[in-house]
């Protein structure tokens, strides 16, 4: 499994690139492997290398060898002292096998059968559980670079002699830009050719450069415009993690890692200020920028070793890559290659850059965007302001105050495996009787938990917002932070599983403009929270938010009753 891994990894794919297969090699590569006989062209059109013998100089294009193999009847089984053939077989033969097995398309390139060892889908628990692992942190490890810089503002403030709105933009842009991203990235990782893993591994790489001079900084222009660029480059963890834990799970089990993947996600924000505030605290403002740069640093390394490719088109094309030089045979093909070559680019840049505007306009989908992207704005996208209001309020330092946040660790945990338990023992008999009945279930019910775990929200806000004083006992403003992540974290897995059953066909597009539009509004709110809770004092500011939440739940109603219509 390990050699695997790393044969599949950025890392691996290069070795074997530049070793010609000899190290790290695919089942094609490897002595006594059998072409299949549909691959190869009839022998009035085969070249002299559809006789392939499976020396790996050889199989990878000697010369000598292939004129050696070309002076031989196709039909003969060529030995040599270290390797083992592959039997061409003549027309006639090829003809026979072909009446007795017809084969619809016999130059598609695809799976040999339903359980290919190669198909993610196929892969064991273990190795799949390991790949989500790895998934999870280049997750982590991007997020955390928001909530991070927060520790760095008052510091920055001072250094540079800038207002707060200003040294707040670096969280604003870069919360902006990991919403603008996807647009122009996660397109990449749909194309066959590229893949998942050369877009993660490149970027992350980007981001680690763009960090450095953040870290080395003169100026607040710098940091801000670095801030930006790391947004940026960070985004397609953010945005296609979810579509990675896809490749490897099947549907049925989708709703369970999606959870996984979102708690991956959640543990940045959270970690962030306490990791970022105590290194400010103790050092300078320069320390959280340099915790985050050894953070991505060593997933880059890590990632590039142990993260393997997911995209079932592009392993399907590297084997169809593998069989062309193997064969001889040009007109071999992955479905996906064909797909490929009747698609325009103004198509491609049509549902990367304009679909998504234009899907957003769906009533059902506008309430999406908005609302996901309002809830976790209105709370921890205004996290400096709360930072600041808690440590005002007990005069804590920036480190201590943001140890609440970790409650979410606890209340996160409960909140997924009461999650696992409503998909099974609720969500999952409904879609089986449903298949029983021949019968679909209507994407609306994903939204039921959402709406019910949408009073923790509010509840949270007001707890924490009228809590966090010195004549409180500390235990409660922390109950009332711990309440805020069933809230989000139910709503933001009732939504996204909403969307994508809802408008299965475009999800790559929805899901885009959700990212867009939530990242849009989220960046909003940093910029306004402090003189937000400066002006109307902790207490009344948490009592607006929280009744606006109040306000869109009714909405969050009417969608789970009439979402049908309106789609």
């Amino acid at each position: 499994m390990v050699q695997d891994i790393i044969r599949d990894s950025t890392v691996g794919q290069i070795i074997n690139y530049v070793f010609n297969g000899r190290l790290l090699p695919y089942p094609e590569q490897r002595p006594g492997y059998v072409v299949p006989k549909h691959f190869l062209l009839p022998s009035s059109e085969r070249t002299d290398s559809a006789v392939v013998t499976s020396d790996a100089a050889t199989l990878c294009g000697d010369s000598r060898g292939k004129n050696k193999e070309a002076s031989s009847p196709p039909d003969t089984e060529i030995k040599r002292e270290s390797t083992l053939t592959t039997l061409a077989g003549d027309v006639e033969s090829q003809k026979q096998v072909d009446d007795a097995t017809p084969i619809p398309d016999p130059y598609l390139v695809g799976w040999d059968g339903d359980s290919d060892p190669e198909n993610p889908r196929n892969w064991s628990f273990r190795k799949r559980a390991f790949v989500a692992f790895n998934i999870s942190f280049l997750t982590f490890s991007i997020y955390i670079g928001s909530a991070i810089y927060t520790s760095s503002i008052p510091e920055l403030m001072a250094e540079f002699n800038v207002s707060l709105t200003t040294a707040t933009l670096g969280l604003t842009l870069y919360v902006l830009a990991y919403g603008i991203g996807p647009m122009f990235l996660s397109p990449l990782q749909e194309l066959p050719i590229l893949g998942r893993n050369p877009v993660y591994i490149a970027t992350l790489f980007l981001f680690v450069v763009f960090q450095i001079p953040i870290v080395t900084a003169k100026n607040m222009n710098t940091v801000l415009a670095m801030r930006f660029m790391t947004g940026f480059f960070g985004s397609p963890a953010l945005a296609t993690g979810g579509a990675s834990m896809a490749d490897i799970f099947p549907q049925s089990q989708f709703a369970y890692v999606l959870g996984i993947w979102a708690l991956g996600a959640v543990a940045g924000p959270i970690t962030g200020p306490v990791i970022g505030g105590f290194a400010a605290q103790a050092e300078s403002w320069r320390w959280p920028m340099m915790e985050l740069l050894w953070i991505t640093s060593f997933a880059v390394v890590y990632l590039s070793l142990f993260l393997p490719e997911t995209y079932e088109p592009t392993i399907l094309l590297r084997r169809a890559q593998r069989l062309r030089k193997l064969t001889g045979n040009p007109e071999l093909r992955t479905a996906a290659e064909r797909d490929e070559e009747s698609k325009s680019a103004r198509a491609v840049m049509y549902e990367s850059l304009v679909r998504p505007f234009v899907l957003a306009k769906e009533p059902a989908l506008a309430f999406a965007n908005i609302y996901l992207g309002f809830t976790p704005s209105s709370t921890s996208g205004s996290r400096p302001s709360r930072s600041y209001s808690a440590g005002s309020t007990t005069s804590t330092s920036e480190g201590v105050s943001g140890l609440p946040f970790l409650a979410f660790i606890v209340s996160g945990s409960i909140t997924y495996t009461v999650y696992c338990f409503y998909q099974k023992y609720h969500i999952a008999p409904r879609y089986a009787r449903a298949a029983a009945a021949n019968t679909e279930v209507a994407p609306e019910i994903r939204l039921e938990i959402g709406l019910m775990a949408s009073i923790f929200i509010p509840t949270s806000v007001l707890i924490f917002g009228f809590s966090s004083k010195e004549s409180v006992p500390w235990i409660v403003p922390v109950i009332g932070a711990a309440l805020y992540l069933p809230g989000i974290f139910l709503n933001f897995q009732s939504i996204l599983m909403y969307v994508t059953s809802a408008y299965p066909a475009y999800a790559a597009s929805v899901l885009a403009g959700n990212d867009f539009f939530r990242s849009a509004i989220a960046s909003v709110f940093p910029l306004f929270g402090r003189a937000f809770f400066t002006n109307l004092g902790l207490g009344p500011g948490s009592a607006l938010l929280a009744g606006i939440s109040f306000l869109l739940m009714p909405v969050f109603g009417l969608l789970l009753k009439y979402g049908h219509v309106l789609r």
